[in-house]
């Protein structure tokens, strides 16, 4: 009992903690007078009531969470502060269900971008900023944040950061402590959405659209402001922008921290991801603007060249922002976009998918294997970046694996069992798994998730959850043993 105690008292916190981002869209309401300010005043007062209820019993139970509790833990802060985020969108939008604003605040704080809404471009500002700062919050972690701020809590805070926070990168600190880790992690994040929202007004946004794109780009989230996302603006150095901090978000962000520290680029060309983000992505840009403009999809090589540089980026870093509707592009090249964004972000990244450190091993294991084929007395251990890999690294990731490929093939027959075709099933899992947002077919960009079921829409909610949190942390809660005793 005393276990749970402890979960719900730092549930509570972690909630406070939320409530306090409701200034944002409240000040923004204020200074353009959109007349919501007492709607998200209302909704904070309740996340704050819900919160000290949470948090007050725990007082006199102290408890130190185990791992199994931090990933509890986490599993549940996700799905409560998307429940809390929701409120806004589903009292503010007509016609909005609960399972609607779930989804919209689930894929906003997932960083998917997966949206139901339309009429984006009409919609009260400081509604579309709340969508924003969900989507920001959630780009580095809660946990993360709640490590960074609350390290006075005691609450097994290591354990909560490996539950979070994605990829290999779990074993590495920054600094000797934790919470120190967590603070500049957020320092710089913070300090290049800074950046992102002065460069974005200097290339002709206001300071509305710069500030919820900055949060969004920092955050690979790709929530936009229009309905024809970056499409609607036209406009070269807006892209130019995205596509800089599109790729800085792809980034380890252990990496930032050493240039930043060094004063020197030279963490980023000795990072061994960071070659092979930039190698996929130029690859896949040069191979695709060939092949469109090859079957005469493009009259222009140099139309050819931009609209395939920025979505390729996009998608390949699983942001999810559109200038064009790459689902009337050939299968070909609309599914090759998906799958690169399935393996393309670095771990220890705000990004999604498989992460390019696990793609590495994959692809020296498989190549190790076929050595072992041709000469079977042949000793290759695994080594990258001058680092030998031990099997029991090579073991997890393929664990992780086989999860993904089950998961993705599970979902998909689900999805199949629904109505669905096949490259609208396929397309959506792989977007929602690996936080991408816009899928292919019926859900491509040029389309939205406003027309699925409500079975289809908690389904995919579901999926965007496990993505976000790499499965394991996820479906750990699924067997019988994690409850036992």
């Amino acid at each position: 009992m005393r276990r749970f105690v402890a979960i719900a008292h730092v549930l509570g916190v972690l909630l406070l903690m939320m409530s306090a981002l409701y200034l944002i869209p409240i000040a923004w309401s204020l200074a353009v007078d959109d007349g919501l300010a007492l709607r998200f005043v209302q909704t904070a007062l309740g996340t704050v009531g819900l919160g000290l209820a949470l948090w007050l019993p725990g007082l006199r139970s102290p408890h130190e969470l185990q791992p199994r509790d931090g990933a509890l833990l986490v599993v549940l802060s996700w799905v409560s502060m998307a429940a809390a985020g929701a409120f806004p969108l589903m009292l503010e939008v007509d016609g909005m269900s609960f399972t609607d604003a779930f989804f919209e605040a689930m894929s906003a704080f997932t960083t998917t971008g997966a949206t139901v809404m339309t009429g984006l471009d009409v919609l009260p500002q400081s509604l579309n900023v709340w969508r924003h700062v969900m989507q920001w919050y959630g780009g580095m972690g809660l946990i993360v944040l709640a490590v960074a701020v609350l390290p006075m809590l005691g609450l097994g805070g290591m354990q909560l950061f490996k539950a979070e926070m994605p990829g290999l990168v779990k074993e590495t600190k920054l600094t000797p402590r934790i919470a120190q880790t967590a603070k500049f992690m957020w320092l710089i994040y913070a300090g290049l959405t800074a950046i992102c929202i002065v460069l974005l007004r200097l290339v002709g946004m206001d300071w509305y659209e710069a500030v919820c794109h900055g949060f969004s780009s920092m955050a690979l989230g790709g929530f936009s402001t229009r309905d024809a996302s970056v499409a609607g603006f036209n406009s070269i150095g807006v892209e130019l922008v995205l596509m800089t901090f599109m790729l800085i978000g792809a980034l380890n962000f252990a990496t930032h921290f050493a240039a930043l520290r060094g004063r020197s680029i030279l963490p980023y060309l000795f990072d061994p991801e960071a070659r092979w983000v930039w190698g996929f992505l130029m690859l896949a840009i040069g191979g695709l603007t060939i092949y469109l403009y090859g079957v005469g999809h493009y009259e222009s090589f140099w139309t050819a060249l931009r609209e395939v540089a920025f979505n390729t980026v996009s998608i390949g870093t699983a942001s999810g922002y559109a200038s064009a509707d790459f689902g009337g592009w050939p299968l070909v090249a609309g599914m090759g976009l998906m799958l690169l964004g399935a393996v393309t972000s670095s771990s220890g990244s705000v990004g999604g998918g498989i992460k390019m450190i696990r793609t590495q091993i994959l692809l020296r294991q498989a190549a190790r294997e076929l050595l072992r084929m041709s000469h079977p007395r042949a000793v290759r251990p695994l080594v990258l970046n001058q680092q030998l890999v031990g099997n029991d690294v090579v073991m997890a990731v393929l664990g992780f694996m086989l999860l993904y490929g089950a998961t993705m093939v599970l979902f998909t027959l689900l999805m199949l069992a629904t109505g669905m075709d096949l490259v609208t099933a396929f397309s959506a899992v792989v977007a929602c798994l690996n936080n991408i947002g816009p899928a292919l077919g019926d859900l491509g960009p040029s389309a939205n998730y406003a027309w699925l079921s409500d079975f289809q829409t908690w389904v995919l909610a579901f999926v965007m959850l496990a993505g976000r949190l790499e499965l394991l942390t996820v479906f750990v809660l699924l067997t019988p043993r994690f409850w036992r005793r």
